[in-house]
């Protein structure tokens, strides 16, 4: 089969066409014949040295991917050719925190244990999953929309975290790559339309235009000569200098979620006494902690309205394709690459 392989030790990528098809080893195996197969802005920082990763062997890199399941265990509860997406996030069911529902902290599984980045994942034909990671789709949604249940989930996460989020608060959204635009879409959804979005890049918020939100779009030379304060800022960037940018425009009692995922290399500097007197809240949100239920609901009620990939600024390549992708996303012409391996 095909896959885009990773070198931990070496840093580098490897398109391969003759890898074995991965066999059912236990009984509550599925096999996936991968449709859709994106490319994070995590994967771009492991492949930078900038994120950790296995290292032990060359692995298929990719967690966020829908299918077609082929093969199933003896003891599976799913079904050959069953519509499924993955959630390649898992608890260790052990330590207090999984316990506690909050897999998220775990030190050997969450983020850990991840497929795609510790265990082989969805940038090949074939994938070898635990059913527990699985989830049907429903008939309404496609392996295509599906593709993007990964990300939602974890936009999902940062929901409840920031939650409550009151119509008409004023909202910032700092940065229009992929995720910037999906949290567009899912305030949206919700109802919010006092909400403005800030990104350097031209084309970038061009591609949000074609989301047809009525959100204001501007660039950050813009946000400083307003100097405008906001109820909630969503940091989208992963950049450290942008947080220190961003938190002076935080209205009192302002929450500011820091979701863009900063190399640990990062630094931003605060004032403590801000926080104190505008009673600041700093909001951390870390992978997808069971939110795939709900984020696979918000896929129904979005539809292709909100999940366009046109609209959204997401092209499709092939696996062969994968460093085109990998230009394109560093250089902004859009805002998310994603493998189409269906015919």
């Amino acid at each position: 089969m095909e896959a885009v392989v990773f070198n931990g030790k070496e840093l580098t990528l490897k398109y391969v066409k003759n890898l074995p098809i991965p066999k059912v080893v236990d009984d509550t195996d599925v096999i996936i014949k991968v449709e859709y197969s994106g490319i994070c802005g995590t994967d771009v920082h492991i492949i930078q040295g900038e994120f950790p990763a296995s290292k032990e062997r060359p692995l298929a890199m990719g967690h966020e991917f829908s299918g077609i399941i082929t093969q199933v265990g003896k003891a599976a509860a799913f079904e050959v050719g069953q519509k499924v997406v993955v959630d390649p996030n898992s608890a260790c069911h052990i330590c207090d925190h999984c316990r506690s529902g909050n897999y998220q902290y775990c030190l050997t599984a969450g983020i850990n244990d991840t497929i795609g980045i510790w265990r082989d994942g969805g940038w090949a034909e074939y994938v070898r999953c635990p059913q527990t990671n699985v989830y049907a789709l429903p008939d309404e949604i496609t392996t295509k929309q599906g593709a993007l249940c990964e990300p939602y989930s974890c936009v999902a996460h940062g929901f409840n975290r920031a939650s409550p989020f009151h119509v008409g608060e004023k909202i910032l959204i700092v940065g229009a790559g992929i995720i910037g635009n999906l949290w567009v879409t899912a305030l949206h959804l919700q109802g919010h339309r006092e909400v403005t979005v800030s990104e350097m890049n031209k084309a970038r918020l061009d591609i949000v235009k074609k989301l047809n939100t009525g959100y204001r779009l501007l660039s950050p030379d813009v946000l400083a000569k307003e100097n405008k304060l906001y109820d909630v800022i969503v940091d989208c960037t992963g950049v450290g200098k942008v947080m220190e940018i961003n938190f002076k425009y935080l209205n009192h009692g302002g929450r500011y979620v820091l979701f863009g995922c900063c190399p640990l290399s990062h630094q931003a500097m605060l004032n403590p006494f801000q926080i104190y007197h505008k009673e600041l809240t700093i909001i951390g949100v870390k992978i997808n902690p069971y939110n795939f239920p709900k984020t696979i609901g918000w896929l129904k009620a979005m539809g292709e309205r909100y999940l366009n990939y046109e609209n959204l600024g997401i092209k499709t390549y092939k696996l062969s394709e994968y460093q085109q992708a990998l230009d394109d996303l560093k250089n902004g012409a859009i805002s998310k690459a994603l493998f189409k391996l269906v015919k």
